[in-house]
């Protein structure tokens, strides 16, 4: 059994595993934030609809969502670092196939490639966490993580829009490849942090997940706060258009707005950490549902009367999501004991396949883009509101008693 103090990493260090486990965390913005200044542009390059470059991002979420579900047992069976090791090389060389993409077709087969190295990454961050750390140390573990990690979606677009002044959209791929590349290296030097690895086949492994899946407890809290989820994906995939297209500002200036929602989120982990020093965890959780929805209200109101009513109607909706994430992964993370890849794979995939959901809604743009927003922040961070009074809190309680 590892200690709530961290396993000894001789290269890395406990501080350096922290910053290895962000840099692990930050693979799913980065592969899609340091793009989105370029959507329209790859649009209007490979003259083709605005949902078939939605695609690329789609496509991304739900393979992402599904590897997981793949890599975080095989990594209980094999260990953390085999899968690690694949799932990077995957993604460095679909980065640079990336940028060769000759058509819009095979950019979306090269980001389902990527999408499964950025999978293993993922997964495998989420389950050291569970392997190393234990309690309230674990809570502040996963508030530094995400606090590093959503601190990259603010710099991300900014860095997609400089690579545009200077190249091509292409270059935001060859950028892609040299981080997996960076995070590579840093892979070779970490050490193994399974305290056991499963006996069996590895298809034996994968029925690990039917065992999760079973844990009625985790599945209903995993269920309830993927749904809020919905409206961040939806920002994501349609900030670009709207601060682009809508409201008529340039790749620069979106790209520091969109730093705006970043830093929001990079805000929402480290509030957790202050306000958990006085007040309840599940208080803290209830009030950031309640804080989301007002967003969503405001939103409706007054988003579409330009990019600082936008940004700023919006903003509490990141803040409050992020606030509530790592109590929320940590109660998850408790409801099951062993299978840590199983469990991460789960909570991951289920979070991003719900998610993506919001992407698919604001691509077709049924009420305009910012009202979709809009009814995704306030109707499911209701619902997801009274799943957690009404089911999830009652079972918390019971098991604490």
């Amino acid at each position: 059994m590892v200690d709530d103090k961290g396993t000894r990493q001789r290269y890395l260090g406990n501080k350096g595993l922290v910053v290895f486990l962000a840099a692990l965390s930050a693979f799913p913005a980065l592969s899609t934030d340091l793009y989105l200044p370029a959507l329209p542009v790859i649009t209007a390059y490979y003259h083709v609809p605005e949902y078939q470059t939605n695609l690329t991002l789609i496509l991304f979420f739900v393979v992402f969502a599904v590897s997981m579900l793949i890599w975080g047992p095989l990594s209980d069976r094999f260990g953390r670092k085999p899968v690690l090791l694949a799932g990077l090389v995957s993604y460095t060389c679909a980065g640079a196939l990336c940028a060769l993409s000759g058509n819009v077709f095979q950019l979306m087969a090269f980001r389902v490639l990527q999408a499964l190295g950025t999978g293993a990454a993922s997964s495998i961050a989420m389950a050291v966490v569970k392997d190393v750390y234990r309690g309230r140390r674990r809570e502040v573990i996963l508030a530094v993580i995400q606090t590093m990690t959503v601190l990259s979606p603010a710099v991300a677009p900014m860095i997609g829009a400089l690579i545009l002044r200077f190249t091509s959209w292409r270059g935001a791929f060859v950028a892609q490849a040299i981080l997996g590349f960076l995070v590579l290296a840093g892979s070779v030097a970490y050490q193994e942090t399974i305290p056991q690895k499963l006996a069996g086949s590895p298809l034996a492994s994968l029925g690990r997940l039917v065992v999760v899946a079973r844990n009625r407890n985790f599945i209903i809290l995993v269920l309830t706060f993927s749904l809020p989820g919905l409206a961040i994906m939806a920002f994501i995939s349609g900030s670009s258009y709207i601060f682009q297209v809508t409201f008529g500002l340039s790749e620069q200036t979106f790209s520091l707005f969109f730093a705006l929602f970043a830093v929001s989120s990079a805000a929402g982990a480290q509030l957790y950490v202050l306000l958990s020093r006085f007040l309840g965890r599940n208080l803290i959780i209830t009030g950031s549902l309640l804080v989301s929805a007002a967003s969503g209200l405001l939103l409706l109101l007054l988003g579409f009367r330009g990019p600082w009513a936008f940004i700023l109607t919006f903003i509490p909706t990141p803040l409050a999501f992020s606030c509530s994430r790592p109590p929320v992964a940590n109660l998850m993370l408790s409801q099951h004991e062993g299978d840590a890849g199983s469990v991460a794979g789960v909570m991951s995939a289920t979070h991003m396949t719900v998610s993506s959901l919001g992407m698919v809604a604001v691509s077709f743009e049924l009420w305009g883009r910012v009202q979709t927003i809009g009814v995704l922040a306030l109707g499911l961070s209701l619902l997801s509101l009274l799943l957690w009074l009404g089911i999830s809190l009652p079972r918390v309680r019971s098991e604490n008693d």
